[in-house]
């Protein structure tokens, strides 16, 4: 590494530069370059290839309490990355090795070896450990296995099913025993993609009129779990479709992410009651230690070709806040992605 005597290494990252009210905008984060910290003992230098923007990230950038803590104002943001180890004083990562962190937002990071993990790319490309064989697969994962279990013949219905987590949550339930897998999404494009790419049996597009009103035609009987990332009037409407002990995992809300009054609610909560219902909230990092069985398992799912994923992928650091503000807004098919 360089010495007092030498040029220093110097990147570029993203900062917080204010708060956003409603929807953010680019102008609340601000691309600067810094000097980037040789590795000290037990570290690792990494220069990024890939990272990754995720809705969570809005509520970030509201100060307030939740279950993780929000962006700090005119410091790095951060979020999922890989790239190369380009110096390492860790015995245990040798330079060149492939890592997945938690330091993206910047082209380059320094980390402690325990926060690196060292990822296999010969069973997928480096880019997959912050789709598929990242926390948003998982999340699928434990969504249709844990949170709301599919059983055999059960009837799905997924929210933002075209996205990271609901095009493999769709795909799942398959391989569980589902008899009929709908998905909802925005606009024919996403509707089109999910029956030809995912293998899903029906899809509803929210653009085309309320969600309630379209249910009966694809799932006429009602549903028996649903995944949801959206909230609002989705959830209302999978509430009212659910039979007797139906179930639902919760993964997000984004429906409520950039409202400025309170977030919109079902309406029908009784029905809770009166058909014995489980609405369960899940967090991926409750339960990391998870990967362990499902990293083998996509593997071996996405080898045999019982799973299929897609990538959005916009180019450069600076793109990064228009991919975010893509991603809260729904342009993405599949994983939302920015490749340094």
């Amino acid at each position: 590494m360089s010495s007092s005597t030498t040029t220093r290494l110097m990147g570029r990252e993203f900062r917080l530069a204010g708060r956003p009210v409603d929807e953010p905008r680019p102008e609340h984060l601000e691309l600067v370059r810094a000097e980037v910290p040789e590795p000290a003992a037990g570290q690792v230098l990494v220069r990024n290839t890939w990272m990754s923007v995720d809705p969570y990230m809005r509520g970030r950038m509201d100060d307030v309490p939740s279950y993780i803590a929000p962006f700090v104002l005119g410091e790095p943001l951060d979020g999922g990355a890989v790239g190369e180890v380009v110096a390492s004083r860790a015995p245990d990562i040798p330079v060149g090795a492939t890592v997945a962190h938690f330091l993206g937002w910047r082209e380059y990071a320094v980390l402690d070896a325990a926060a690196a993990t060292v990822v296999d790319t010969g069973i997928a490309p480096p880019q997959a450990y912050l789709g598929v064989l990242g926390t948003p697969g998982l999340t699928a994962y434990l969504a249709v296995t844990e949170i709301a279990p599919v059983r055999s013949g059960d009837v799905v219905l997924v929210s933002a099913a075209a996205g990271a987590v609901g095009s493999v949550a769709g795909q799942l339930a398959r391989t569980l025993g589902a008899s009929r897998v709908i998905g909802i999404a925005g606009g024919p494009r996403k509707t089109a993609t999910l029956v030809s790419d995912f293998g899903f049996d029906a899809v509803i597009d929210h653009r085309a009129g309320p969600i309630a009103a379209q249910l009966p035609a694809v799932a006429p009987g009602g549903i028996d779990v649903y995944v949801d990332h959206v909230g609002g009037e989705h959830l209302e409407a999978a509430i009212g479709a659910l039979r007797v002990g139906g179930r639902a995992a919760l993964v997000g809300m984004i429906s409520g992410y950039n409202t400025t009054g309170p977030a919109p609610g079902p309406r029908n909560m009784y029905d809770v009651v009166t058909k014995r219902l489980t609405l369960r909230g899940v967090l991926v990092s409750d339960h990391l230690e998870k990967f362990a069985t499902w990293i083998p398992l996509a593997a071996r799912l996405l080898a045999d070709g019982t799973l299929h994923t897609t990538e959005t992928v916009v180019d450069g650091l600076d793109a990064a806040p228009e991919a975010l503000i893509g991603v809260l807004r729904g342009a993405n098919t599949g994983k939302m992605l920015v490749r340094l």
